[in-house]
């Protein structure tokens, strides 16, 4: 049946429409992604403190595990505390694979904006972590040998921008192709690259070869004089796949499936499962590090990162039990300047200049839970404030 001529055009218009209507509504945002960065940030804002809190205000012996698991490990091995570095990088990956951009086949002058805000972030993250990490104590040292460069904003910056540039020029088989080269070519580098005054395979805190590169390129003074520095050079190189992970989940939710949302979440599920069983197996020829960053830590922690997402996905997104989440969701829109002000404010101080006095007068074996109660109190009703009043600190 053929079209005329008006019809055509009528129907251009009307795509037309339809086309400048899409682009001027942004895309629902996920709500189970806010939560759970909001989850993630709690135990960073004081939340850690809590079992050992319960175990004095309780008594019951259980706490401890929970206490024990808000330290990090001390060398090898894995607790949960250890995963709340590396699941902001995924969670900031799933965001950027909620809504990838080519940007190969633009000209320049499209490119151009994207690019500027990519590296304008990549510096101010990189700036904000000097700065966390000096907090207002006795500030910036004016020597700049002095000064530690080495940030935990500043691996997000370096994982999530190598990550983006990856999304905006490459398809998503190169993207998994680099993920796994990166995996593999790490823990090469780590079991059998010999470096000059050390042996190759060797993962201890003072002879490996993450030590000797921090020692080559990582200017000023590392972590608490440790060598390598938690946050060094070579150990940010890995960290880029936790983002692309985050990536691969975020192409993977963002698109409609056959047998409905379930089915997203179990194979999320799978797939996170999967990873932790990966992660753990190869722990057996490169042990489980976060201060190396190994391999088997990449897998252990994006298989956890998985998990997670999907339990929050799932009761967030799915079941629709936002009410619940809000408390997260509050913290998880403004996660950045909250994660700066625990290190710039003293949160302690106003915590008890607000409660100190009801805090005093509690049963001693309460007080502590009532300290903890009071912290974090005082910072989710600064960051719902901003909530309600939609300041969002975004980088």
């Amino acid at each position: 049946m053929s079209t005329t001529a008006p019809e055509l055009a009528a129907n251009v218009s009307i795509n037309a429409q339809v086309a400048t209507a899409n682009k001027s509504q942004p895309k629902p945002r996920l709500m189970s992604l806010d939560a759970l960065r909001g989850f993630d940030m709690f135990w960073i804002l004081g939340g850690e403190a809590l079992f050992g809190a319960l175990l004095i205000f309780t008594g019951w012996a259980g706490w401890q595990w929970g206490d024990t698991q808000m330290h990090h490990s001390e060398w090898h091995g894995f607790r949960l505390y250890d995963l709340i570095f590396p699941l902001f990088i995924f969670l900031s990956g799933v965001a950027l694979g909620l809504s990838p951009k080519r940007l190969d086949k633009l000209p320049m002058h499209e490119r151009l904006p994207v690019y500027r805000h990519g590296v304008k972030r990549l510096f101010l993250l990189l700036l904000l972590g000097i700065l966390y990490n000096h907090g207002w104590g006795t500030g910036a040292p004016a020597d700049p040998d002095q000064i530690r460069y080495a940030s935990v904003l500043g691996r997000i910056a370096f994982a999530w921008f190598f990550a983006a540039l990856l999304v905006w020029h490459t398809c998503l088989r190169t993207q998994v192709l680099v993920a796994l080269g990166i995996l593999v070519g790490y823990g090469a580098m780590q079991l059998w690259l010999p470096f000059p005054g050390g042996l190759a395979g060797v993962l201890s805190p003072t002879d490996s070869i993450n030590a000797y590169v921090d020692s080559l390129l990582l200017p000023g003074v590392s972590y608490q004089g440790r060598t390598p520095d938690p946050e060094g050079v070579l150990s940010t190189l890995p960290a880029v796949v936790n983002a692309l992970a985050g990536v691969f989940v975020g192409h993977f939710i963002v698109k409609s499936h056959p047998k409905g949302e379930w089915a997203k979440v179990g194979l999320l599920g799978v797939a996170g499962g999967v990873c932790l069983a990966l992660g753990w197996l190869l722990d057996v020829v490169i042990p489980v590090n976060k201060e190396l960053w190994t391999s088997s830590f990449v897998l252990v922690t994006t298989g956890w990162s998985m998990l997670l997402l999907a339990l929050f996905y799932a009761l967030v997104d799915v079941l629709k039990w936002q009410k619940l989440a809000f408390i997260f969701v509050v913290i998880g829109t403004n996660a950045i300047i909250i994660y700066l002000a625990s290190s710039l404010v003293d949160w302690k101080y106003i915590a008890l200049s607000v409660f100190g006095g009801v805090i005093a007068v509690l049963p001693e074996y309460a007080q502590p839970l009532g300290a903890v109660v009071s912290l974090l109190t005082v910072q989710w009703l600064v960051l719902y404030w901003m909530y309600r009043r939609k300041i969002f600190v975004r980088i």
